[in-house]
């Protein structure tokens, strides 16, 4: 069984993650492998030619602050950049599946709706929080301002519009123990 864990920026999708990868769950970082597929040679020419060079700010890194000031302001470049980079995570998911047959799988994707992946997972988790926590969080994690935040979050589909299509909905408002709630979706399809 395949787990779709998604949630908008700062809703704590990655900590949700870990908690299942400590269950045992064999997880899939889409992010993660979003940010080597950029190192793939040809993906690399292609990355130059939509964005520049100044995308990579060395070998090793790219420059998300340079990226997301290009992408989150214009629609248009964040498709193209997305198609570009989708299809090769979609590629490796594969080779994942295979590799962990057997095993609860949860692939964690912040743009699961976005991407329209909902068929490549037989369940869907989202992971939510309140607006203002959410901007908190990544203002402290990133270095970024309210502003900047906020207009990342708009270019991701509404989280109240991502309940409604999620089948459990884990709430990270550090109201309600986080650790219970990943133990109930894993106990309810561990065994599935």
């Amino acid at each position: 069984m395949v787990i779709g864990l998604t949630g908008g920026i700062g809703s704590g999708k990655s900590t949700v993650a870990a908690l299942f990868e400590l269950l045992g769950c064999a997880v899939f970082y889409s992010d993660d492998v979003a940010r080597e597929i950029y190192f793939d040679k040809d993906i690399k020419a292609q990355i130059i030619d939509l964005l520049g060079k100044e995308t990579y700010s060395s070998d090793t890194e790219i420059d998300k602050k340079y990226i997301s000031s290009k992408i989150f302001s214009d629609t248009i470049l964040l498709h193209k950049l997305n198609a570009i980079i989708h299809p090769a995570v979609i590629e490796r998911f594969k080779i994942f599946k295979e590799q962990n047959k057997g095993k609860l799988i949860i692939k964690e994707t912040a743009l699961l709706f976005e991407a329209k992946l909902e068929a490549q997972v037989n369940k869907i988790v989202l992971v939510a929080a309140n607006d203002d926590l959410r901007i908190k969080r990544v203002m402290s994690r990133d270095g970024l301002t309210e502003e900047e935040v906020i207009r990342k979050m708009k270019a991701q589909l509404p989280q109240e519009e991502k309940i409604t299509k999620s089948d459990i909905v884990i709430y990270n408002n550090e109201e309600e123990f986080l650790t219970t709630q990943v133990l109930t979706v894993y106990d309810k399809y561990k065994n599935a």
